[in-house]
């Protein structure tokens, strides 16, 4: 049983002509009334009822008819998602991130991206920078969005967008009344940081940047989250280094100020498979980009 077999029983079944359902198949007669035979030759069972004047469905045919409508629909429907999917309109994306992009846009692009694609189902995965390169490379996600870091070769990554770092302090503190912070000033201040674990890269630049300045930082409290980094500070148990886009994660009690001189930047990156290019994840990263942008101006 095939396609075609199904879709040439069902105009015949529809029309109840045989002169008729040919012709809306755009076949001749003869050559629609042998498929049909041969049909119910391979089936065994007698589909369509034949006098010389009339045709009817048996009750095989009947049962048939109704199966068969909804066999052709479902392979319509298969159809049309497979040339959409190839047009990234239609599919699952199953995407990892890092916390930080709750506050650069992703919600935003997410709810943005399935109004416009009712076809695609969208599954975020939380996950740290290299738990999102091992599950790409695993095939456990599609795609990443990710603190910078060194990727192995089958992993590619683009940007997305960066950002300067800003200093978070407790609103009560003496420096809190600055507009903008010389690093240096924060010497003697307990820092509130995540463990080198989550993500090395900007551990080990926040640490340069402070050593740079002429001191190590003193590293008082470790928190895997950057809102509990900044809840740490509204309790003021100390300052932190943190992403600018951070501010929206707002409380009376607690502050952000730029650093004065150059500072590093929080970058973001959109990672997936090597040699892979989806057109569904081209296109949400182009929503993603757009989201992220708008946040910095929030």
């Amino acid at each position: 049983m095939d396609l075609k077999q199904l879709r040439y029983f069902v105009a015949v079944a529809e029309e109840l002509h045989f002169g008729r359902a040919a012709k809306r198949l755009f076949i001749s007669q003869p050559a629609l009334s042998f498929d049909i035979r041969k049909f119910e030759d391979e089936l065994g069972v007698q589909l369509l009822a034949r006098t010389n004047k009339t045709v009817a469905l048996t009750n095989a045919g009947q049962v048939l008819l109704d199966e068969a409508r909804r066999l052709l629909l479902q392979a319509s429907e298969a159809e049309r998602i497979t040339v959409r999917s190839a047009h990234g309109l239609a599919g699952r994306l199953r995407i990892g991130f890092v916390n930080s992009m709750l506050y650069r846009g992703l919600p935003h692009a997410v709810k943005r991206f399935e109004a416009d694609h009712p076809s695609v189902e969208i599954v975020l995965k939380e996950m740290n920078t290299s738990e999102q390169v091992h599950a790409i490379q695993r095939m456990q996600i599609d795609m990443g969005c990710a603190h910078w870091g060194n990727f192995p070769a089958d992993v590619v990554s683009t940007p997305v967008f960066s950002e300067p770092f800003v200093c978070c302090l407790p609103a009560q503190h003496p420096l809190a009344k600055r507009k903008k912070i010389d690093l240096r000033l924060l010497a003697q201040e307990p820092f509130i940081l995540f463990p080198r674990t989550v993500s090395p890269h900007y551990h080990d630049l926040i640490i340069a940047q402070c050593v740079g300045a002429g001191f190590s930082p003193l590293i008082r409290h470790e928190a895997r989250l950057w809102q509990t980094v900044v809840t740490m500070v509204e309790f003021g148990m100390g300052v932190a280094l943190v992403p600018y886009t951070l501010r929206q994660v707002h409380d009376e009690r607690v502050c952000y100020r730029p650093l004065q001189g150059k500072t590093l930047e929080s970058e973001v990156r959109l990672l997936r498979r090597a040699g892979e290019a989806e057109p569904v994840a081209e296109r949400f990263g182009e929503y993603l980009r757009e989201a992220a942008h708008a946040s910095r101006f929030a």
